[in-house]
């Protein structure tokens, strides 16, 4: 995984054959604050929605994203954005395998992260793909609304919440757009031509 400073990356992996990641609210929670703890330091968080199996981020990265975790590696170089993540991945694995009594990877063992923006417009897929990740829980029919869904940034640019995890003036500069117009497209499902472009 190599990220590009100032560009919009959606990062997103799912269970081992689609197995459960999250077993109880706490575990959500916790998912959570490892985001706050290996994440935000590295980048900047636009959008995030936890599912059962999987999760969606969006993110852009900046100098702390893509600035070397091991600098005297030079064979293998990780930037600190990968290594958060792995750290973040690997201590949520041990805690939800102690707690459930699992064995065998938790995770898919490759996290994608798909570059969404661009410098021109009609290949910048950044809005699409944030109004995705909010209707998420939608599309998988656990609730009627975006802002219904307990654990989704959704909440906290609807006003619901008020949550600090997402950067919601760079959202709104970044896409141009502010909330009362952005709800409207969140509500929408994406055509099939739209989904095709974030993955």
């Amino acid at each position: 995984m190599q990220l590009i400073e100032n560009h919009i990356f959606h990062v997103y992996n799912r269970g081992n054959n689609k197995q459960p990641i999250f077993f109880k609210p706490d575990n959500y929670l916790f998912f959570l604050k490892k985001i706050r703890k290996h994440l935000l330091p590295v980048c900047e968080i636009l959008a995030y929605c936890l599912m059962p199996n999987h999760f969606h981020l969006l993110i852009q990265a900046d100098s702390r994203s893509v600035a070397l975790a091991n600098p005297e590696n030079t064979r293998m170089p990780t930037q600190k954005f990968s290594r958060g993540l792995q750290t973040l991945l690997s201590s949520y694995s041990k805690a939800i395998q102690i707690q459930e009594k699992l064995t065998g990877s938790l995770f898919q063992q490759r996290t994608k992260a798909k570059q969404v923006s661009s410098e021109w417009s009609w290949e910048d897929y950044s809005l699409i793909c944030f109004r995705y990740i909010l209707h998420n829980p939608v599309a998988a029919g656990l609730v009627n609304s975006p802002d219904d869904w307990e654990y989704s940034s959704c909440r906290d640019f609807a006003g619901i919440r008020s949550g600090t995890l997402c950067n919601q003036n760079l959202v709104y500069k970044t896409l141009n757009l502010e909330w009362n117009t952005l709800e409207g497209l969140v509500n929408q499902p994406l055509t099939e031509q739209e989904s095709l472009r974030i993955f």
